[in-house]
Parts: C-alpha cells; structure tokens; sequence
C-alpha cells in the first residue's frame, strides 16, 4: 500500500514540475514573441490600398443639421463629415466598407458605426461597382453638448483575400487588421478645399 501511495506521489510531483515548466516556457516565449509595432502614421493626400478598396482621403469638416447627405441626423445636431474617394478593387459591387476607417475620437464611441453616402445622389450604404471611382460620405453623429474636433483621428483597416476561407471553402476577404491611422484637420463646413496630393 505504501508503495502504491509513493509512485502516486512521484507521479504528482513530475506533473506538477512538468506543468510549471510548461507555463514558464510559454511565458518566457510569449513575452519575446510578441511585440506590438506601432502603426505606420499614413500621409493625408495619399491613395491608401486597404484589399478591397483604394481610399483617398478629401476632406474632413463638421457639420451641422437634420440632412446631411440624405443621413437622418437629429435636428440640430453635429456631425464629424470625411469625404473620401473610394475605388472597389475587386470583380464584384459591394458594400463591404464599414469597416475600412475606424474613428479614435473620444466623443466617438468606438462600436458607433458611421452613415455613408454617395455623395453625388445621397444613397446612403450603396453598392459600389467595380474600378469606379466614387466620392463617399462617413458622417459620424456627434454626442449632443460635444464639441467637433481639431483633428479627424481613425485607423485605416486592410482585409486579405483568400481563394477559400477554413468554414465553407468559398473565397472572400477576411482578417481585418490595422494598417496604419491617418489624422485630418476638420474644416468648418462642406465647402473646405480638398487635400491636394
């Protein structure tokens, strides 16, 4: 019995050490492997390749009213505005952007989604087509009392392309990741000069 008791406990102890050695390793690895790279700071004027789309910043500004774009905003509200002109990359429409600019502002909660519209007919969230360049709306409703911002502040999201992802097999474009944050000066109304290249 005694014997049984002790290749018990040996059996114990050599899984305890083992395991502690495991988790050391793995910590020790973990510290090393991981390091976090800031985020390319990406030239205002410039195209920006995000996998599906080419975005060129245009403008930001705030603005102020109940319809802007066609964007059912309350009335009197602001909004934080950024034009942009957007090229699908890809052979199909889609309106897979809203995610592409993630906005940093603390009067903007981080899970708001903006509005976007086509800003030649007021669509809002439209398709867009293929090698067509199209100048869009973000509008981001701004917290009643806040004040606009100097500085637009967002983070530019890329997504890959894969001929089929791990679930059905299909492709499509999928990890989204953080390229780079562009920061914009914010004008005082729609009619603020484009960023010149």
């Amino acid at each position: 019995m005694l014997e049984n008791a002790g290749s018990r406990l040996k059996a114990w102890l050599v899984a305890g050490i083992g395991t502690a050695a495991a988790i050391a390793v793995a910590g020790v690895m973990g510290a090393f492997g991981v390091r976090h790279e800031p985020l390319l700071v990406l030239a205002p004027a410039s195209q920006i390749e995000t996998g599906e789309w080419l975005l060129r910043p245009l403008k930001a500004y705030a603005a102020e009213g109940d319809n802007l774009y066609g964007v059912p905003l309350r009335p009197g509200a602001k909004a934080l505005v950024l034009e942009v002109e957007m090229i699908n990359r890809t052979a199909r429409s889609t309106k897979d952007y809203f995610d592409v600019l993630q906005a940093n502002q603390a009067t903007i909660d981080p899970a708001t989604k903006p509005f976007i519209a086509l800003m030649r007919d007021s669509t809002l969230s439209p398709e867009l087509h293929p090698g067509l360049p199209e100048r869009m709306a973000y509008i981001w409703q701004l917290p009643d009392g806040a004040a606009p911002p100097a500085k637009v502040d967002l983070t530019v999201i890329r997504k890959t392309y894969k001929q089929r992802d791990n679930l059905y097999g299909l492709p499509g474009w999928f990890n989204p990741a953080p390229i780079g944050t562009l920061k914009l000066p914010v004008g005082s109304g729609p009619d603020t000069t484009d960023i010149q290249p």
